[in-house]
C-alpha cells in the first residue's frame, strides 16, 4: 500500500487543550506505519492555502510533551471561510497543495465553522476523486458543538470561571460596603460557560445570572441592581458576552464567518449602574484567560483531548470516515463514577449549529438550586493536572517549525 502523509491544522479561538490534541495527533500518528509524512499547516485553512507546512516529527519528545500544558494554538490559528461553491479558487489551491505533499489525511481541530470547512473539504476531495480522507476534531470553550456531551476545553475554561468567580466574590465581600460586581463571561450566544456560576457555594452564588438564551430586560437589571445594594451595600451579578443587552454601539465587528465580535458588555453595563445610581462598580470581563488560563486544565479534559485526537488518527485511515468527526457520549462505571465514549458522527451536523443551554438547566438554575447544572459539570472539572515549572511559571512548549519545501 502506499504511503500517504498525514495533515492537521488549528483552527478558531484556542483553548488551553487544543495543544493537547495536537500532541495525541502526533503521538498516536508516529504508531502507524501506512502514514508518511506528519504536517503541520501554520495558521489553519490559509496554511494550507499558503503552503506553510511544517515537519511534525521534527519535534523533539520534550517538546511535544510541553503541547499538553502550553495555551495557544501553538501551530497558529485562523478564521477564514471558505467559499461554497468548491470549484472556488481557494479549493484548487488546496488541492495543488494536498497533491504537491502527498496527502491522504487530513485532520481539522476546531469547533463549528471547522466543520464546516471539513465539510467542505471532503465533498472537494469526493467530486475530483482524489485519495484524501478528511476527519474532525472537536475543540470550544463554549460548548456549543452538537451531538456532543461537551466540547473539548469547555471543562477546564469552565473551572477557570467557577474558581474566579469564588475568589473575586470572596474579595467583594471583605467590606461591609462593597461594589456592584458585574462580571462577564465568554461562551458567545450559549450560557454553558456562565452556567459554571452555580458550582459556587450557595452563600457566595451570584444575586443573577443572565444568560442569552433568555430576553435581557435593562429596566429589571436596574431595578434588581438597586434592591440588592440598598439591602446589602453590594451586588454581584454574572453575565455573559452573548447577552443582547440593546445598548447601542458605533463599533459593531464581524468575523470573516459574519459573527459578532463580542466582549465590553460588563462594561457598557458598569458605566449604565454608575450613571443612574451613583453607586461603586466593578466591571469585570475575563476574556481571554478563560481559554488561555493552563492551571486550570482538568484532568478529564486533558484526557479525552488525547483520546479524541488519537481516534481520529486511526478513523482518519478507513475512506468510509471522510467528512466525520469525533464526538463524546457521557456513561458511568459500575461503580457510578463519570466515564465518557467516543464515536463519530458527520460533521455536516455539527457545522454552523449551534447547541444551546437547555430551557430546564436555566429553570433550575433561577428557580432551583441548580443541581442539574452542577452535576452534569462536576465530574468534568474535579481534579487538574500536574504541570511542570520553570522559574516560578509553567514551561511551554516552543516548536521548531521546519518548513516542509
Amino acid at each position: 500500500m502506499k504511503k500517504k502523509s498525514l495533515l492537521y491544522f488549528q483552527s478558531g479561538g484556542p483553548t488551553s487543550v487544543i495543544n493537547t490534541s495536537l500532541y495525541g495527533v502526533i503521538t498516536e500518528a508516529k504508531k502507524h506505519p501506512e502514514i508518511d509524512g506528519i504536517y503541520g499547516a501554520i495558521h489553519g485553512i490559509e496554511g494550507v492555502l499558503n503552503d506553510r507546512l511544517i515537519d511534525l516529527r521534527a519535534e523533539d519528545e520534550e517538546t511535544v510533551e510541553l503541547l499538553k500544558q502550553t495555551p495557544g494554538a501553538a501551530l497558529g490559528s485562523a478564521r477564514y471561510k471558505l467559499s461554497n461553491d468548491i470549484h472556488d479558487d481557494d479549493y484548487k489551491r488546496i488541492v495543488e497543495v494536498v497533491k504537491k505533499h502527498n496527502i491522504g489525511y487530513l485532520l481539522v481541530n476546531g469547533g463549528n465553522d471547522s466543520m464546516d470547512t471539513c465539510t467542505k473539504l471532503s465533498k472537494l476531495f469526493k467530486e475530483i476523486d482524489y485519495d484524501c480522507n478528511v476527519m474532525g476534531i472537536p475543540k470550544t470553550i463554549d460548548n456549543d458543538l452538537y451531538g456532543l456531551d461537551h466540547s473539548l476545553g469547555f471543562p477546564s475554561a469552565a473551572k477557570y470561571v467557577a474558581q474566579s468567580l469564588q475568589d473575586i466574590q470572596i474579595d467583594n465581600l471583605s467590606y461591609d460596603k462593597g461594589k456592584v460586581l458585574i462580571v462577564e463571561v465568554m461562551g458567545r450566544h450559549t450560557g454553558w460557560l456562565t452556567a459554571a456560576a452555580v458550582m459556587l457555594p450557595e452563600e457566595l452564588r451570584p444575586d443573577r445570572i443572565y444568560f442569552p438564551e433568555e430576553d435581557f430586560d435593562i429596566d429589571e437589571f436596574g431595578a434588581l441592581i438597586k434592591e440588592k445594594y440598598e439591602e446589602k451595600g453590594k451586588a454581584f451579578i454574572v453575565i455573559s458576552e452573548g447577552v443582547d443587552a440593546n445598548i447601542p454601539s458605533e463599533d459593531v465587528r464581524v468575523d470573516s464567518f459574519g459573527h459578532k465580535q463580542l466582549g465590553g458588555l460588563a462594561s457598557e453595563l458598569g458605566s449604565y449602574v454608575q450613571d443612574k445610581f451613583d453607586v461603586p462598580v466593578r466591571a469585570v470581563e475575563f476574556s481571554l484567560m478563560q481559554r488561555a488560563g493552563v492551571s486550570h486544565i482538568t484532568k478529564v479534559d486533558q484526557n479525552e483531548a488525547i483520546r479524541i485526537s488519537r481516534k481520529a488518527v486511526r478513523s482518519v485511515l478507513k475512506d468510509s470516515n471522510s467528512g466525520k468527526m469525533v464526538a463524546l457520549k457521557r456513561g458511568v462505571t459500575s461503580t457510578g463514577k463519570y466515564k465518557s465514549t467516543c464515536y463519530l458522527q458527520k460533521a455536516s451536523k455539527v457545522a454552523n449549529v449551534e447547541r444551546k443551554l437547555p430551557e430546564e438547566f436555566i429553570d433550575d438554575i433561577h428557580n432551583g438550586n441548580g443541581d442539574l447544572m452542577r452535576e452534569y459539570l462536576a465530574p468534568l472539572i474535579e481534579d487538574g493536572i500536574k504541570l511542570d515549572y520553570e522559574n516560578g511559571i509553567t514551561k511551554y512548549a516552543q516548536l521548531k517549525k521546519v518548513r516542509v519545501e
